[in-house]
């Protein structure tokens, strides 16, 4: 896992995708149509998506074997928690259509953090993931989100 600011994309050099993602992400702004939008077909797309967060023991601990996601919101903030996927117990089978699995929730997740406009997490494969959460006191918070996918053989 990753978490920095966007600004600092460049720190991390996994090659032509990952500039890619990071173009498309600058080029966003908080009015931005909630849609998916291809950014080199099916190997980096990414999803504009507007929900309230919710409390922890209604979100899914998730994880992704084909493609790694970059996660940011453009307005309001969202907690996330993360464990390595050898940690927490597989719910169930991998399902390749949806390139998901899910895992149970650990009781002490060992990171959990706050993504705000400005920051980023990148989540790879051995990254479990809970993104939705309610980031700060007990009331959800309306966000508006982006998840970037690339194609995790992409990366060098």
């Amino acid at each position: 896992m990753i978490f920095d600011e966007i600004s600092y994309w460049e720190n991390y050099a996994f090659g032509q995708a990952w500039e890619k993602a990071f173009a498309f992400l600058k080029s966003l702004s908080p009015e931005a149509e909630e849609k998916e939008y291809p950014i080199d077909g099916d190997d980096i797309f990414a999803r504009v998506m507007s929900y309230e967060t919710k409390p922890r023991e209604e979100a899914d601990l998730e994880a992704h074997m084909k493609y790694v996601d970059i996660q940011t919101v453009l307005s309001g903030s969202e907690g996330m928690e993360w464990a390595p996927t050898p940690q927490p117990e597989l719910k169930g089978p991998y399902d390749e259509d949806n390139d998901i699995m899910f895992f149970h929730r650990s009781p002490n997740p060992p990171g959990r953090i706050i993504v705000q406009p400005g920051l980023f997490a990148a989540f790879f494969p051995q990254d479990a993931h809970m993104p939705q959460l309610i980031a700060a006191g007990d009331k959800p918070e309306r966000v508006k989100k982006v998840v970037i996918k690339i194609r995790r053989s992409l990366l060098k």
